[in-house]
């Protein structure tokens, strides 16, 4: 197979339709708009949402709370969660989403408190909060924030 030997699969492709280009195209004189209105015209027709005067549906709805564009989301991760791995294991973001205990990354990790950690284990986050540092030390694990 070459290049010049590709083509599309049998009627999925459809040929452009030239409008305006007299009576036999089929589709020639008002070229598909009609007789007059505002739809007609050059530059006619209105914007999106647009509902002729009335008022429009998203100005109707309630606008609810406010979303804060510099919040920093992070993926959540408890100790008890960190029991699935081997002592001796290093558990960064990485391998949480290989194991799938975490979804998304987001913008980083946190480690919570809840639940109790029987491993030794490194564990590589951006955040610990103080309930989480203490039951990985307790456990004989390490704490590296990155």
């Amino acid at each position: 197979m070459k290049l010049n030997e590709l083509s599309p699969a049998q009627g999925s492709a459809k040929s452009a339709w030239r409008k305006g280009r007299g009576p036999g195209s089929g589709n020639g004189k008002t070229a598909g708009k009609g007789h007059k209105g505002q739809n007609a015209r050059s530059g006619g027709g209105v914007r999106p949402g647009f509902e002729g005067g009335q008022l429009p549906l998203y100005r109707k709805l309630p606008k609810r709370g406010f979303k804060n564009r510099f919040a920093v989301n992070y993926a959540i991760v408890n100790v008890s969660a960190l029991n699935k791995f081997e002592d001796g294991a290093v558990v960064d973001l990485e391998t949480l989403v290989e194991k799938r205990i975490v979804r998304k990354p987001l913008d980083g990790l946190k480690v919570l408190g809840n639940g109790e950690l029987t491993k030794k284990i490194t564990v590589k986050a951006t955040v610990f909060s103080a309930t989480a540092k203490e039951k990985i030390e307790a456990a004989g694990g390490k704490i590296e924030e990155v």
